[in-house]
């Protein structure tokens, strides 16, 4: 990640430019100086932001070990690995390492040569290198700017903001995760959340911390926090290590704000979430969750750049054909259904009918030879493929005719779903979710026996709470 071209905003004090990495540590350094937007940011919270990034970088590199606010230094080390703190020959001595951390956001100076800034071409005599500046360039790449050229220029504001950056991402360890959204409301939510995490890291140490949560569940909160109805959302995730830095970009449609709002609004929507929620927790042998719900259900909301990411339709899919140890009652499996249809609708906007050909596979398992379930069962292995789904349904046909039943479907209502034009994988879940609810409607056996009274019980109270709840935080996020 490089620089990137912005309009010069010389009387900023804090531009808020394009770029990830600057635009989250601007809207840092707003919710550490209580203002509403960067643009308001003044010189003197500029100065008291950049004491307080002094102060606590001096803090995390001159701790032990075995302190909690060492993890922060961890966090400083996976964004800025040669710089003079994180080096592993710094100096041990308080007072000369706060000069050095403090020196780099001195104000601009009236000597030398004024150059554009990198990220919003305000002109700066100041120069960076990589040393100072999350992902520009690794330890391997060497002679990278043009020669003669000692640096990228870093006007005051956007240094401070590029080390005010692991106050607004979402941190671990090792990586960072920033936002960039349409809504500049759900921005400074994400930001205001993670400035709260950011001091608990410093106090606490991430052991300290859930294990189990995600950027992208503090993401999609804040857009639920802002009420927005259309905005797409980025999470841009990277680790700038001195060997093998690496970047993942992940976003959400634009219409993610309004799937959010029917499904919160709808009651069997809602519950069919808490189910997905509940089904997504896993817990250790000691009934720790190591992998919390409502964060795995909103990284599903999330696409991958590479394509290498799960789909919240493959997931309901998933778990109304393929999870055969859990047991769906019919309200259960409606609720399901309607969500994997409603999300179709409001993200993907398509609006298919599959009823007809879900008619025929579900008159085939009940009525034709042999035991429904391994009928199911040979459905299920091919409800993803086109060809074998064509074939099964060619199979289907001649036995309800050949048994004098008529078949439902035509030509028509094949076509979507055994060709491979766009959104036919899309169209063969949603079928196999009707397929398995009009079974469920008739009677025929599709899943495990259901659970005891008492089980029921506890799954129904736990499908009673709040979507998308933070179970590990006692802090609410409201209006930005």
């Amino acid at each position: 990640m490089g620089p990137v071209s912005a309009p010069v905003v010389a009387s900023a004090v804090l531009p808020l430019t394009s770029h990830p990495l600057q635009r989250a540590g601007a809207w840092a350094v707003a919710v550490l100086a209580g203002r509403e937007s960067p643009g308001e940011v003044t010189v003197a919270d500029l100065d008291a932001v950049a004491a307080r990034v002094v102060d606590d970088v001096c803090a995390a590199a001159l701790a032990g070990k075995d302190e909690a606010v060492y993890d922060w230094w961890k966090v400083l080390f996976a964004l800025y690995p040669n710089s003079k703190p994180t080096h592993s020959k710094r100096t041990r001595d308080r007072a000369v390492m706060e000069e050095a951390v403090a020196a780099l956001f001195a104000p601009d100076g009236a000597d030398g040569a004024a150059h554009p800034c990198t990220f919003c071409g305000a002109p700066t005599p100041v120069v960076w290198t990589k040393s100072n500046l999350p992902m520009f360039d690794t330890s391997k790449a060497l002679n990278t700017l043009p020669p003669g050229v000692p640096g990228w220029p870093v006007c005051r504001g956007c240094r401070v903001a590029v080390w005010a950056l692991p106050y607004g991402a979402w941190v671990t360890a090792g990586s960072a995760s920033v936002l960039s959204c349409e809504s500049e409301r759900a921005e400074r939510a994400f930001a205001e959340r993670n400035v709260l995490r950011a001091r608990r890291v410093m106090q606490l140490g991430f052991g300290k911390l859930s294990a189990a949560a995600r950027p992208e569940l503090v993401a999609v909160r804040a857009l639920l926090a802002v009420r927005e109805e259309l905005s797409a959302t980025t999470l841009w995730t990277f680790k700038n290590d001195n060997q093998e830095p690496w970047l993942r970009v992940t976003s959400t449609r634009r219409a993610l704000p309004r799937f959010l709002a029917v499904v919160q609004g709808n009651a069997p929507l809602r519950r069919g979430w808490r189910l997905l929620e509940v089904a997504l927790t896993r817990r250790d042998k000691d009934g720790v969750v190591v992998a919390g719900g409502a964060a795995e259900a909103a990284r599903l909301l999330f696409e991958a750049e590479d394509g290498r990411s799960r789909s919240l339709l493959w997931q309901l899919h998933h778990l109304l054909t393929q999870d055969a140890g859990r047991s769906w009652g019919a309200r259960d499996r409606a609720d399901l259904t309607r969500l994997a249809f409603t999300y179709a609708k409001e993200i993907l906007g398509m609006e298919p009918d599959p009823t007809p050909v879900a008619t025929v596979i579900a008159d085939w398992i009940q009525h034709g030879s042999g035991n429904p379930r391994g009928r199911l069962a040979e459905y299920r292995n091919v409800a993803l493929s086109d060809y074998k789904l064509g074939a099964l349904l060619t199979q289907a046909h001649f036995r309800l005719v050949f048994d004098g039943r008529s078949a439902a479907a035509g030509p028509d209502d094949w076509a979507p779903l055994i060709s491979q034009r766009p959104r036919a994988w899309e169209q063969r879940m949603l079928l196999a979710a009707r397929v398995l609810e009009l079974l469920q409607q008739r009677g025929v056996a599709v899943n495990a026996p259901p659970a005891d009274e008492v089980e029921r019980d506890r799954e129904e109270r736990l499908l009673e709470q709040p979507m998308l709840r933070d179970e590990d935080d006692d802090y609410d996020m409201g209006a930005a």
